[in-house]
Protein backbone atom coordinates (compact mmCIF):
# COMPACT_ATOMS: atom_id res chain seq x y z
CA UNK A 1 0.00 0.00 0.00
CA UNK A 2 1.64 3.52 -0.87
CA UNK A 3 2.24 5.58 2.20
CA UNK A 4 2.74 9.48 2.53
CA UNK A 5 5.93 10.87 2.46
CA UNK A 6 7.33 12.59 5.95
CA UNK A 7 8.09 16.04 5.73
CA UNK A 8 11.78 15.52 5.46
CA UNK A 9 10.64 12.83 2.58
CA UNK A 10 8.46 15.51 0.80
CA UNK A 11 11.05 18.05 0.73
CA UNK A 12 13.82 16.33 -0.58
CA UNK A 13 11.60 15.06 -3.36
CA UNK A 14 10.53 18.25 -3.93
CA UNK A 15 14.30 19.56 -3.89
CA UNK A 16 15.33 16.91 -6.34
CA UNK A 17 14.86 17.60 -10.36
CA UNK A 18 11.23 17.18 -11.83
CA UNK A 19 8.96 18.53 -14.37
CA UNK A 20 5.79 19.69 -12.60
CA UNK A 21 2.87 19.83 -13.85
CA UNK A 22 1.14 23.04 -12.78
CA UNK A 23 -3.15 23.66 -13.06
CA UNK A 24 -4.80 27.02 -12.97
CA UNK A 25 -9.06 27.25 -13.10
CA UNK A 26 -10.16 28.74 -16.45
CA UNK A 27 -12.78 31.30 -16.51
CA UNK A 28 -13.27 31.68 -20.08
CA UNK A 29 -15.65 28.41 -20.57
CA UNK A 30 -12.45 26.39 -21.26
CA UNK A 31 -11.54 23.83 -18.97
CA UNK A 32 -8.78 24.45 -16.58
CA UNK A 33 -4.95 25.01 -17.92
CA UNK A 34 -2.91 22.39 -17.01
CA UNK A 35 1.00 22.64 -18.10
CA UNK A 36 4.12 21.29 -17.34
CA UNK A 37 6.41 23.50 -16.03
CA UNK A 38 10.32 24.12 -14.67
CA UNK A 39 10.02 25.36 -10.70
CA UNK A 40 12.77 26.30 -7.95
CA UNK A 41 12.29 24.72 -4.59
CA UNK A 42 13.94 25.71 -1.29
CA UNK A 43 13.24 23.18 1.46
CA UNK A 44 10.80 24.21 3.77
CA UNK A 45 9.92 27.61 1.31
CA UNK A 46 7.73 28.59 -1.06
CA UNK A 47 7.62 27.52 -5.01
CA UNK A 48 8.54 29.56 -7.88
CA UNK A 49 7.86 29.56 -11.53
CA UNK A 50 8.86 31.51 -14.45
CA UNK A 51 6.72 32.31 -17.12
CA UNK A 52 6.24 34.49 -20.00
CA UNK A 53 4.29 37.41 -19.00
CA UNK A 54 1.90 37.46 -22.12
CA UNK A 55 1.18 33.61 -21.81
CA UNK A 56 -2.43 32.63 -21.28
CA UNK A 57 -1.45 30.19 -18.11
CA UNK A 58 0.08 33.96 -16.59
CA UNK A 59 -3.14 35.45 -17.21
CA UNK A 60 -4.88 32.93 -15.61
CA UNK A 61 -2.43 32.22 -12.55
CA UNK A 62 -2.74 36.18 -11.86
CA UNK A 63 -7.09 35.88 -12.14
CA UNK A 64 -6.98 32.73 -9.92
CA UNK A 65 -4.34 34.11 -7.25
CA UNK A 66 -4.51 30.03 -6.54
CA UNK A 67 -2.98 27.08 -8.33
CA UNK A 68 -2.17 23.61 -7.97
CA UNK A 69 1.53 21.58 -8.89
CA UNK A 70 1.61 17.74 -8.95
CA UNK A 71 5.54 16.62 -9.16
CA UNK A 72 5.76 12.54 -9.74
CA UNK A 73 8.47 10.16 -10.40
CA UNK A 74 6.92 8.68 -13.78
CA UNK A 75 9.43 5.13 -12.88
CA UNK A 76 9.43 2.75 -10.36
CA UNK A 77 9.00 3.40 -7.47
CA UNK A 78 6.04 5.94 -8.36
CA UNK A 79 6.08 8.62 -5.73
CA UNK A 80 4.08 12.45 -6.46
CA UNK A 81 3.85 15.27 -4.39
CA UNK A 82 0.44 17.36 -4.99
CA UNK A 83 1.05 21.01 -3.65
CA UNK A 84 -2.03 23.45 -3.69
CA UNK A 85 -1.25 26.87 -3.25
CA UNK A 86 -1.56 30.59 -3.17
CA UNK A 87 0.44 32.99 -5.07
CA UNK A 88 2.11 35.44 -2.70
CA UNK A 89 4.06 37.31 -5.32
CA UNK A 90 4.43 38.07 -9.40
CA UNK A 91 7.34 39.82 -10.38
CA UNK A 92 7.31 41.51 -13.60
CA UNK A 93 9.70 41.61 -15.28
CA UNK A 94 10.87 37.95 -13.83
CA UNK A 95 14.93 38.95 -11.79
CA UNK A 96 17.50 37.81 -14.10
CA UNK A 97 19.50 35.83 -11.55
CA UNK A 98 16.17 33.88 -10.67
CA UNK A 99 15.72 32.80 -14.47
CA UNK A 100 18.87 31.56 -14.44
CA UNK A 101 18.96 29.49 -11.09
CA UNK A 102 15.35 28.05 -12.57
CA UNK A 103 17.13 27.43 -16.01
CA UNK A 104 20.68 26.04 -14.31
CA UNK A 105 18.86 23.58 -12.29
CA UNK A 106 17.42 21.46 -15.14
CA UNK A 107 19.81 22.48 -17.84
CA UNK A 108 23.08 22.47 -16.19
CA UNK A 109 25.40 25.85 -15.77
CA UNK A 110 26.51 26.30 -19.34
CA UNK A 111 23.10 25.77 -20.77
CA UNK A 112 21.22 27.38 -18.50
CA UNK A 113 23.18 30.66 -18.54
CA UNK A 114 22.15 30.43 -22.18
CA UNK A 115 19.17 29.50 -22.05
CA UNK A 116 18.36 32.96 -19.49
CA UNK A 117 20.58 34.86 -21.75
CA UNK A 118 17.94 34.09 -24.66
CA UNK A 119 15.22 34.86 -22.66
CA UNK A 120 16.93 38.44 -21.95
CA UNK A 121 14.26 41.39 -23.46
CA UNK A 122 11.47 39.47 -23.60
CA UNK A 123 8.33 39.70 -21.31
CA UNK A 124 8.58 37.19 -18.01
CA UNK A 125 6.83 36.59 -14.43
CA UNK A 126 8.33 35.23 -11.60
CA UNK A 127 5.03 33.64 -9.73
CA UNK A 128 6.14 32.68 -5.97
CA UNK A 129 3.73 30.32 -4.38
CA UNK A 130 3.32 29.65 -0.81
CA UNK A 131 2.34 25.84 -0.24
CA UNK A 132 -1.38 25.77 2.06
CA UNK A 133 -1.82 22.26 1.34
CA UNK A 134 0.60 18.58 0.54
CA UNK A 135 -0.65 15.78 -0.59
CA UNK A 136 1.73 12.92 -1.32
CA UNK A 137 2.16 9.28 -2.12
CA UNK A 138 5.23 6.93 -2.35
CA UNK A 139 5.06 3.48 -4.04
CA UNK A 140 8.51 2.22 -2.66
CA UNK A 141 6.47 -0.31 -0.34
CA UNK A 142 4.56 -1.80 -2.98
CA UNK A 143 7.67 -2.54 -5.80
Amino acid sequence: MPKPFTEDERRKFLAGKHIAVLSVAATDGRPPASVPIWYDYTPGGEIRINTGANRRKAGLIREAGVVTLVVQREELPYQYVIIEGTVIDAANPSPQDIREAIATRYLGPEAGRAFAEQMDGRESVLFTIRPDRWITQDYSDDF
